[in-house]
């Protein structure tokens, strides 16, 4: 049987992470161009920055998450045999889309974290043709992040119960 504080602690860390990502969505960074006292130089002004924090929060709670169900699955490798039939493959099958949301979702939490962060300072000095731009993070990257863990969460689950039917169904063979 399927351990339930693992799942009550998986789905909570899920929660938040999602959570995270959808305040990391609302609160990231606009940039707007602010010309000098003398209107010599122009410089980019951002608003907060906390939307960087947000999602490396939501990062790290869901590496977390997806740790802490694959040591408790023996990452489906390692551990005693599983029972052969249904639980085992559906147990396959959601252990790789597991892995692909888990890891789409790192990515745009990863991605946008780390733009965010990223500020231009001056734009306009000594006259130059191209100007750097006061570029900020897509809108929906962190979205799309928050998506892909909400996935995660709710796949990993029926990973782990799957895995878990698998596991306590298999009979040592009597030779």
């Amino acid at each position: 049987m399927a351990s339930k504080l693992v799942i009550i602690i998986v789905f909570i860390l899920d929660l938040i992470a999602v959570g995270l990502a959808i305040a990391a969505e609302q609160r990231r960074s606009v940039g707007k161009v602010v010309p000098d006292g003398e209107k010599e130089f122009e410089h980019c002004e951002y608003g907060s920055d906390i939307a960087t924090s947000y999602g490396a929060g939501a990062f790290v709670l869901l590496f977390i998450s997806q740790v802490i169900i694959m040591v408790a699955s023996r990452c489906f490798c390692c551990g005693k045999a599983l029972k052969p039939g249904g639980s085992r493959a559906c147990g396959i099958m959601l252990f790789l889309i597991c892995w692909v949301f888990f890891l789409i979702a790192e990515v745009c939490l990863l991605a946008g974290s780390i733009r965010n962060a990223y500020h231009t300072t001056y734009r306009r000095m000594w006259n130059i043709e191209n100007p750097p731009s006061c570029e900020v993070i897509r809108k929906g990257v962190f979205a799309a992040g928050a998506s892909f863990a909400l996935f995660t969460a709710i796949v990993s689950q029926f990973y782990y119960i799957s895995y878990s039917r698998a596991r306590d169904g298999y009979q040592t063979p009597h030779y």
